[in-house]
């Protein structure tokens, strides 16, 4: 189960997710995105904040 498990992970790719570029990391080729990004967050009327839009150039 844990072999399963850890088989849905990679050490070949990173993300990295952040505070204005999305980074996109493969080893063996470096970083293969570079691309601005952007997340809008909205509050319910609980106050509760939810993702209403994700966007890469």
């Amino acid at each position: 189960m844990l072999k399963k498990f850890r088989g849905m992970f990679s050490n070949d790719l990173s993300i990295d997710l952040g505070t204005a570029n999305t980074l996109i990391y493969v080893k063996g080729q470096g970083i293969v995105l570079n691309e601005p990004s952007v997340v809008a967050i909205r509050q319910d009327r609980a106050g509760s904040p939810k993702s209403v839009a994700a966007r890469w150039s």
